[in-house]
């Protein structure tokens, strides 16, 4: 109990922070080439034009009212300056929903000196810079279990809000929803929860037919198990403590053991055709989020599916 506390500072300083940089993370891509990235991998996207008339906000274009149609069809104020009627068309947008879960929990408040930012810090950071992305392509981004999906502008700022009032336990993996079978789901976390409890959790988030991808955010020290000596080691999470007497000994045990959940994980998500990948808080932020924005724009080339089928670092 002594450690909630110190976690909700770290998770209220993390949320602050991540919010400024997101916003300097998203803005320094360049426009061009996101641009080129969206005109070359999506025939047509969100709000950028579906280019058919339908459901939406944006206007489209004026055609001729056609008799039989309701009257309030009618735009009063453009048929004025003519001899005839006209209606005013909606561009028809189908916007995707993509629900965006960073895991906040104790064990991502962890950060080694290699480490350029905290798990936490990263999953945040990339999660707001790639809700900022999506919204500006016209798309709906929610948190399962803490907000809705919406395209607003501010999206960050509902995000961070949200985070910062969420009075409920952390949890290591998201809660269980039935996301739409058009959604696309990320989850970023560290995945050091029990394989079981991962296999459901990917069960109940597919059953509907919906697709995503799991990132693994982990230290530099996770990795490489770069200790020696007598070392305690303290589990955030449940409090347990395992002291090794000569810890560089278990190095090599750790890393095959490290490389063995990956591979449960990657064979699992494989099955469902997701994407499973690693990611080290030592490298760029802006890596990741090129890396899962230009897989969500590989999916919508190909008209649906998984975000990309095989996993890599990024």
């Amino acid at each position: 109990m002594a450690a909630a506390p110190d976690h909700a500072t770290q998770e209220i300083t993390a949320v602050r922070r991540a919010d400024g940089e997101s916003r300097t993370l998203a803005a320094s891509l360049p426009r061009l080439v996101l641009e080129a990235r969206r005109i070359a991998a999506t025939v047509i996207h969100g709000l950028h034009g579906r280019r058919r008339a339908g459901h939406g906000e944006s206007f489209w274009q004026y055609r001729r009212f056609v008799s039989g149609e309701p009257s309030q069809n009618v735009d009063w104020r453009r048929s004025a300056r003519d001899d005839h009627l006209y209606v005013r068309e909606q561009e028809w947008e189908a916007a995707h929903t993509v629900w965006l879960w960073p895991d906040r929990s104790l064990s991502m408040a962890f950060a080694s000196k290699g480490a350029r930012d905290s798990k936490l810090e990263r999953a945040l950071i990339v999660t707001f810079a790639l809700a900022e992305l999506l919204v500006a392509g016209g798309e709906r981004v929610g948190v399962p279990g803490l907000m809705n999906p919406t395209s607003s502008r501010s999206v960050i700022d509902k995000m961070a809000q949200a985070m910062l009032h969420d009075t409920t336990n952390r949890a290591s993996l998201p809660p269980s929803f039935v996301p739409s079978a058009l959604a696309e789901i990320v989850v970023l976390g560290d995945f050091w929860s029990p394989m079981p409890e991962i296999k459901e959790m990917l069960a109940g988030l597919s059953s509907s037919g919906a697709h995503g991808a799991l990132v693994q955010v982990v230290d530099p020290a996770e990795e490489s198990f770069p200790y020696s000596g007598r070392v305690e080691f303290v589990e955030p999470e449940s409090g347990n403590v395992i002291t090794a007497g000569r810890a560089q000994t278990w190095a090599e045990d750790y890393v095959a053991r490290v490389a063995a959940h990956r591979e449960e994980i990657r064979a699992e998500t494989a099955k469902l055709g997701w994407l499973f990948s690693t990611h080290t808080t030592s490298r760029s932020a802006a890596e990741l989020l090129l890396f899962l924005h230009g897989g969500m724009m590989v999916n919508k080339s190909a008209g649906g599916g998984s975000m990309v089928k095989a996993g890599r670092s990024a």
